[in-house]
Formats: C-alpha cells, sequence, structure tokens
C-alpha cells in the first residue's frame, strides 16, 4: 500500500505523525479526514486541478493536512522557507501562481506579507476551523497532485521546479516512494525522524513517502544534536535523514553524552544535500556502524545515485552508482569524457523538469548535446567501476590565475579542525590573479576569532593541500549563513567581497 488513505482503513488509530516536542500530532485516521476535509475546501476556495497551493508553516501537523489535501485535489504544493523575508516570500507566492497560502503567525515576515489579489491567506487557526465547516468524504473530482518547491537560491533569486502532475488514481503508488520503500524497507513497522525543516524538499519527500508506506513520521520542530539522540531513543527511530552539519554537530557532543543514549533501533542514517567530509563520515561509521547510507540527487528528479556504508568504506569520498537513470560527464561543450577526467554531471532518464518561467535556466540544464541529458550543475568525475566522485559546484569555481580551483576540498578539510564550526571557501577578486582563495571560519570557540588563529587554520590547510588551494586569507563570522537543507549560502558569503554593479 502506498496512500495513507490505504493506511488509513486498515490502521485509523495508528501514529502518522508525532511531535517531538510532545505537542499534538496525527493519527493515520485523522490525517485521512483532514486531507478530505482540506480537499473540498480547495474547491469552495475555488482552487482547480492544476493549480498551486503554499504554505509558509514551521514544522507542524498542519504542514501534512495541506500537502496531501493538495495532493488529491490535484494541486502542485509549495513550501516556502520560514526565515524569508516577506518580499521573499511574496515573489514565490506570485512566481508560483498560489491560490492559497497558509502560515502562522510565529512567521517573522508574515506581518509584511503584502496582499495579493486572488490568494487567500489563513492562519492555521483558520485552517483548522474551516477544515471543520467541511464534509468528510472525498471530493468528486479528485485527482493527484504532486509538490512544487523552490530552488534555494543559494546563487541567485530561486526557481519553482516544476514536474508534470501524476496521473490515475489519487491512491495509486508513486515512483518515488516506491525506491524509497525499495531502497532500505521502510513500511508500517518503521519509525522515520525527520528533524529538518519540512520546506526542504528531501524532508518533504521522505516523510510524504513514508505516509504512503505506512511508518509513522516524528518531527522535530526545531533540530538539536542531542534532542535528536534523544527522539531516537523515546521512539525507537528505526531511520533518519540528516545533512552533514547536523553529524558535525552530533560529533562535537561530549562523548559521554553520545554513548548516554540507546540507538540501537536506527537501522538507516541517510544523508544527502551537501558534501560530508571523509572523515566526517569516518567517525559516524565508526560511532553508529555501516547504517550510514548516502545519496545524490536534487529537486529537479533528473536522477540519482546510492551508496552503502561498506561501498563507502572502499571508495571514500563517493556518492556512490547511478540507481535512477544513467550518467554522464561532460565537457563545456557537452562532449562525454571518460572515467576519471572531471567535468559536468549530466543525468539521462530521470523527470523531465521545468524552472517555471525560467526558459533560460531549463535550457542552460540540459546537455548542448545532448537535450535530454540535464544537470545540477554539479562537478565531478566517475571511476572505472562507475562510482560517482563530486568535485564542487561549476557555480562555487574559484579561477586564480587561470587555474581552477574547487572549494569544497578545501572546506571539507577546514571542518575536520577540532576548533572549527564551520567554513566557507570562496573566491575573492584579486588585482593580478583575478581571484584568490578565502577561508570564511566560524570557530567552536568565538575567542578564537584572532590572528594567530587566521594562521594556524592557513598552515594547517598547507600541510594537506597545495599551495594554489590554500587560502591566502582567513576572516571569522560568528554564524555562517547555512541554510537549514545544510547548504551554504554562499551568495551572502561572497556579496561581502564583491562590489555590486
Amino acid at each position: 500500500m502506498t496512500h495513507p488513505r490505504l493506511h488509513a482503513g486498515v490502521s485509523p488509530d495508528k501514529p502518522a505523525v508525532i511531535m517531538a516536542d510532545g505537542s499534538p500530532g496525527l493519527t493515520y485516521g485523522e490525517l485521512e479526514d483532514r486531507a478530505n476535509r482540506g480537499a473540498h475546501l480547495l474547491r469552495e476556495l475555488g482552487v482547480k486541478q492544476g493549480e498551486t497551493i503554499a504554505y509558509w508553516l514551521p514544522n507542524c501537523p498542519e504542514v501534512y493536512e495541506v500537502y496531501w489535501a493538495g495532493q488529491r485535489a490535484g494541486c502542485y504544493i509549495t513550501p516556502i522557507a520560514t526565515a524569508l523575508t516577506a518580499e521573499e516570500a511574496d515573489y514565490i507566492v506570485g512566481n508560483s501562481g498560489a491560490k492559497l497560502l497558509v502560515t502562522d503567525s510565529s512567521i517573522p515576515g508574515l506581518a509584511a506579507l503584502p496582499p495579493r489579489d486572488g490568494v487567500a491567506v489563513m492562519s492555521r487557526e483558520e485552517w483548522r476551523a474551516a477544515l471543520d465547516r467541511q464534509p468528510a468524504g472525498p471530493i468528486a473530482d479528485e485527482a493527484p497532485g504532486f509538490h512544487m518547491v523552490y530552488s534555494s537560491g543559494t546563487t541567485g533569486r530561486p526557481k519553482g521546479i516544476r514536474l508534470p502532475l501524476p496521473e490515475g488514481e489519487v491512491t495509486a503508488s508513486h515512483q518515488l516512494a516506491e525506491q524509497i520503500g525499495g531502497r532500505y524497507g521502510l513500511g508500517p513497522e518503521d519509525t522515520y525522524l525527520s528533524p529538518a525543516p519540512l520546506y526542504h524538499t528531501a524532508p518533504l519527500a521522505y516523510t510524504t513517502a513514508a505516509h504512503r508506506l505506512g511508518a509513522t513520521v516524528v518531527v522535530m520542530p526545531k533540530f538539536d544534536a542531542e534532542e535528536a539522540l534523544k527522539a531516537i531513543q523515546d521512539h525507537r527511530v528505526t531511520m533518519t535523514q540528516m545533512v552533514p552539519t547536523m553529524f558535525v554537530r552530533m560529533l562535537k557532543l561530549p562523548e559521554e553524552v553520545r554513548k548516554g543514549y540507546d540507538l540501537s533501533s536506527l537501522r538507516h542514517v541517510v544523508h544527502a544535500a551537501a558534501p560530508c567530509p571523509v572523515p566526517v563520515k569516518h567517525a559516524m561509521i565508526d560511532w553508529m556502524g555501516p547504517i550510514v547510507f548516502e545519496y545524490y540527487g536534487g529537486s529537479e528528479g533528473n536522477g540519482s545515485t546510492a551508496i552503502t556504508s561498506e561501498e563507502w568504506l572502499r571508495k571514500p569520498g563517493s556518492v556512490g552508482k547511478a540507481n535512477w537513470g544513467t550518467i554522464h560527464i561532460c565537457n563545456d561543450a557537452g562532449d562525454e569524457l571518460p572515467a576519471g577526467e572531471q567535468g559536468i554531471v549530466y543525468f539521462e532518464g530521470g523527470w523531465d523538469f521545468k524552472y517555471l518561467g525560467d526558459d533560460d535556466k531549463t535550457r542552460d540544464a540540459r546537455n548542448p548535446r545532448h537535450p535530454t541529458w540535464s544537470t545540477l550543475g554539479d562537478v565531478g568525475y566517475l571511476d572505472a567501476d562507475g562510482y560517482l566522485f563530486l568535485t564542487d559546484r561549476k557555480s562555487y569555481m574559484i579561477i586564480s590565475g587561470g587555474v581552477n580551483i574547487y572549494p569544497q576540498e578545501v572546506e571539507n578539510l577546514l571542518i575536520t579542525h577540532p576548533r572549527v564550526a564551520d567554513a566557507a571557501v570562496i573566491g575573492v577578486p584579486n588585482p593580478d590573479f583575478g581571484e584568490e582563495v578565502k577561508a570564511v571560519v566560524q570557530p567552536l570557540d568565538p575567542a578564537d576569532a584572532t590572528p594567530a588563529f587566521a594562521e594556524e587554520l592557513i598552515a594547517f590547510c598547507k600541510e594537506h593541500l597545495s599551495p594554489i588551494k590554500c587560502p591566502r586569507s582567513v576572516d571569522f563570522d560568528p554564524a555562517l549563513p547555512r541554510l537549514d537543507n545544510g547548504k551554504l549560502y554562499k551568495r551572502l558569503i561572497k556579496d561581502r567581497y564583491w562590489k555590486k554593479d
């Protein structure tokens, strides 16, 4: 069974959503009831099949009420990050064509959100009250919907990633849930912990897949390293998905704290979204055992890779082999490169995505010689066994004196320093070389933000890397602008050093 309605019919009292902070969740029966009523509400508001609804919410059960209402009303469901300003949120509402926005008074930017003609805005309280007035059964014109997420906007304004809506019955199986269920064996006996914001693609996609597969989803309102361990212990969590920054924060807890929690229920710890430094992943496998799994893919759904702990220990640093689509490594002209040579990573055989309202970006994501091959903008290579190794994103590349430098390698090294909490490496202007390498470091102890520690970090890099790759200077930041999905918001960092036109 791959739909929460089917699980509600069999086990209506089974928890579908548990809030880790103890606030009310949802059973499968309640989720089915609220989703049906939500679909009726959408029709009452004039929302038709193929149109868009949006939510601007913290992690809460209403996220799933909105999602599953939209899913059975044939809608696109668009999440909006809670940290966005009113201007940024308004752009997504307008660009997506959303007819409904469900939000919450706790959202900082909400008060300044301008009204839009044709857009109904409801608080969580108004949403719940409106649902209570709706019929409890399915709507007459059910059709399957799906999410339409926006790119994170780390290098520019976010773009909506639009996929064709599914066809058939709303309860029909979905490829994404089938992949997750097949890869990890996720099913009704499992409990899935989601520590990340539900406005990001992976947490939303994996938790809704968990609902399709009948698992219980435990949602943390906000990630905290020790609270995550406690949630795993208390709820006997069998599977979770995290990002490398969460790994780093858990590993930097005192050993006696880490070992004080019973994590024996865990069968799968999945990570993705951002590069994981090799020493960090080694440490996670040493701690938790060979239950750490990784995948690489994007919201675009153009393809993906996967790798187990055992494979990774044989191929440290790899993100695995293709498990959806075929990988091609190409040069800038679109010509395929042999194994071992670095180039742009393309997938063939995934979903045919488009960037909403941006034909140029859609076209630029396609291979110039093979239009059915698409890229997320990452650079890497395949080894002789077909394992993919990512080098960096093309847009982050630093060109210094004509030499291409990919900062990911330097960032991965800096984060392993015991006194570093986070690090970003960027190119900054240099009158002779065009760009030079700079590291912006968040020290574990703010008192370490000193010239002496900067020199220590430069020397640390020179011990492990060629001089051309090493930062020529180090600045300190008390909190780097890292998104909750683990990605560095590098545009904000670079803007400090580059004059805008």
